[in-house]
């Protein structure tokens, strides 16, 4: 069975077995799950245009394709979804307060010894008079990346170039293996049927829709 489907039906074994399960906890795990689909299969097409065309035919992947993939991603599981980075190349990538703060966050605990593969952070946010649940996960720079992402002496001067030309005022420049790239950024309004105070049954039915949609993520992805 599909590593990412057996993941998903665990939590949801383990929503329904769990009436003391933590509400935020319960809501973060169907983050997990959407963010878990996007960077692995980002890179299998990166991995595919370089192989057809080099590093620099490779661009477009990250500029167009990952893009309309967070996209039809957000169609498909109703969470607003993006890539963000504290050093951005697209200049749709710039973080906004909470998600800066969220990454700043990632360093410090990168710094202090945490692996980056495992950065995540979820809490349910006030946006004007509405409840919004937020989810962030760190994403560490692949060895494939530093083609495009890396020192100099990693980023051909033909990727350079290509790099000039679309991204003018590139920040995404001079990363290593396993540094936080940035990270993929989740968001959705919570209803007016969300009640914190109502505990595990009135949450699960919020989001019991949440894996019939999930399931439709999988297969789009």
């Amino acid at each position: 069975m599909n590593k990412t489907i057996r993941i998903a039906l665990s939590l949801a074994l383990a929503l329904a077995a769990a009436p003391a399960f933590a509400d935020e906890d319960m809501v973060m795990g169907i983050g997990q799950v959407v963010t878990l689909r996007i960077p692995p299969k980002l890179l299998t097409v990166l991995e595919e245009e370089i192989k057809k065309g080099g590093p620099e035919g490779a661009i477009g992947v990250c500029r167009e394709k990952a893009p309309a993939m967070a996209k039809a991603a957000s169609e498909k599981s109703g969470w607003a979804i993006r890539r963000v980075s504290l050093k951005n190349r697209n200049p749709k990538a710039v973080p906004d307060a909470w998600e800066e703060a969220v990454l700043k966050d990632f360093d410090k605990r990168t710094a202090a010894g945490e692996k980056p593969t495992g950065l995540e952070k979820g809490e349910v946010v006030m946006d004007g008079d509405k409840k919004m649940y937020r989810y962030m996960k760190a994403l560490p720079t692949q060895d494939l990346c530093l083609q495009c992402h890396g020192t100099s002496d990693r980023v051909s001067p033909a990727v350079q170039a290509k790099l000039k030309e679309l991204y003018p005022d590139d920040k995404a420049v001079g990363y290593h293996a396993a540094e936080i790239r940035g990270a993929i950024t989740l968001k959705k309004l919570l209803g007016t049927g969300f009640n914190e105070g109502a505990g595990f049954p009135g949450l699960f039915a919020h989001f019991a829709h949440e894996w019939v949609l999930l399931a439709n993520l999988f297969l789009l992805l």
